[in-house]
């Protein structure tokens, strides 16, 4: 489809982002693992996060994939982001358990994490049913990952060290 080949610059660019993102968010991370694994809900979130940035750099590079059909394309997605919607599910859930007071806006630091895999699943089911606009869904998904993981990423970050 020559529709997924125009996006080839804006694939690379994600490629190359998301992959340089998750490493310095693992690395920053493991500064203050100890502190991190302490608390379910931070673990839990963090991992969403990187699944997030993950989803992007796979979603990126399929499309990169010379004459990649859009079925295939698509299918991958979902598939994809199912599984990443499957670390914000358990994110979610940790999120909800954890009683502290300060613990506040639950509801918005869920939903945060999965904007990224629901673009994705969108995007996925359009490409599947060949709509090019998926591939606007996908750009969605990319740009909604990397805030996500970079608030997540702060917030974990900023939380360890009160």
């Amino acid at each position: 489809m020559e529709q997924i080949e125009t996006w080839s610059e804006f694939n690379v660019a994600m490629v190359g982002a998301t992959a340089a993102l998750a490493g310095l968010v693992i690395v920053a991370a493991s500064v203050n693992i100890g502190y991190i694994i302490k608390e379910a809900s931070l673990t839990a979130r963090l991992a969403a996060g990187i699944s997030g940035l993950v989803l992007a750099l796979i979603g990126s590079a399929i499309g990169l994939i010379p004459d990649v059909g859009p079925v295939p394309y698509g299918v991958a997605m979902i598939v994809i982001a199912v599984g990443a919607g499957v670390f914000q599910v358990q994110a979610t859930r940790r999120i909800f358990e954890n009683r502290h007071p300060a613990n506040r806006m639950r509801w918005l630091k869920s939903a945060v994490g999965f904007l990224a895999p629901l673009a994705y699943l969108v995007g996925g089911a359009l490409l599947a049913g060949g709509q090019p606009v998926g591939l606007v869904w996908f750009a969605v998904g990319s740009i909604a990952a990397i805030v996500a993981a970079l608030l997540v990423s702060w917030i974990v970050l900023v939380e360890v060290l009160r």
